[in-house]
């Protein structure tokens, strides 16, 4: 009797252990009853009765990380290129991705790859390569939608590399290198054109400058040339009027200084080596005396304290008389 109670008691411990099943944090346990499925044990402490219920499968709740192998890829533009990513995801309902697909991670796999594929052979070389956030967004959305079923959550792909052939990495790296030097060659021309425009315009502004100097000389030369006529025909007006008062000395005072005057100009020419004077010297000599005499002649006049009486005109050697 006693070894049969001892008995019983372990079996009901036995049986008590079984049952008992401590589920991880991040991990979900579905239970099944004869391999039908009933519930998802959580995190913590399950009582699941042995025999009659089992754990079906164990679901790692986080985030997890699928590495995509190397694939090579035919662009549109016929070009190899050699592309490895991978994809984020996260289980969502443990029960679907339990019993929706038979293996969740081949499943992933076998998708991101074919449309990886799909959506880098609708392109060219050069958007693969230079529209890899757009290829990422594509991709994701595409696998997110399929993986729905599943109780799976695409949260991320990306593409770490992406190996275009040897020989078209040269054609790409002297592209680059004309492009490079295109550039450089329309900037270069581009400074010299600015260069000459600024040169251009200096050269305007200094004409226009020169111009204006020039006009402003001319204007100033002829205000002084009409300044020069109008004292000359001042002049001349006042010798006329003393000539036409009786008063014949201003006349012969004019007239002997132009006389000088032609002289002094014969004197200073460049070309005259020697001089042929149509007078005699005796008589030049006369002339400026004479001239002498017509000055003092006409300050003693014109005092104020004698007035101007008739005189009789002077012979001046060499002059005409009037």
């Amino acid at each position: 009797m006693i070894e049969a109670l001892t008995f019983l008691v372990a079996l009901v411990l036995l049986f008590v252990m079984m049952s008992i099943k401590i589920v991880n944090q991040g991990y979900r346990y579905t239970i099944e009853h004869f391999g039908r499925f009933v519930r998802v044990a959580d995190p913590g402490f399950n009582f699941v009765p042995a025999f009659f219920y089992r754990v079906g499968r164990k679901i790692n709740m986080m985030e997890q990380v699928l590495d995509i192998p190397g694939q090579e890829i035919i662009t549109k533009d016929n070009a190899m290129v050699a592309v490895d990513g991978v994809v984020f995801f996260q289980v969502l309902d443990p029960a679907k991705a339990a019993y929706e697909v038979s293996d969740l991670y081949a499943a992933i796999m076998a998708l991101s790859t074919t449309n990886l594929r799909t959506v880098m052979g609708s392109m060219d070389l050069d958007e693969t390569l230079s529209k890899r956030d757009e290829i990422n967004v594509r991709l994701l959305q595409v696998v997110d939608h399929a993986t729905e079923s599943w109780g799976v959550k695409i949260t991320r792909v990306e593409l770490k590399d992406i190996r275009p052939p040897a020989d078209i990495v040269n054609a790409m790296t002297r592209q680059m290198k004309a492009e490079r030097e295109k550039r450089a060659a329309i900037l270069e021309s581009e400074g010299m054109r600015a260069s000459e425009i600024l040169r251009a315009e200096g050269e305007k502004q200094a004409k226009i400058l020169s111009a204006e100097g020039m006009k402003e000389a001319a204007f100033r030369e002829a205000e002084a040339r009409e300044r020069s006529a109008q004292a000359e025909a001042a002049a001349t007006k006042s010798v006329s009027d003393a000539i036409a008062g009786g008063n014949t000395q201003a006349i012969n005072y004019f007239i002997a200084q132009k006389y000088v005057e032609a002289l002094s100009q014969f004197a200073t020419s460049p070309n005259a080596k020697t001089i042929l004077f149509p007078v005699e010297a005796t008589q030049l000599i006369g002339s400026l005396g004479g001239i002498g005499e017509l000055a003092k002649a006409a300050f003693s006049d014109s005092g104020p304290d004698k007035p101007a009486a008739p005189t009789k005109p002077r012979v001046v050697p060499g002059i005409p008389q009037a």
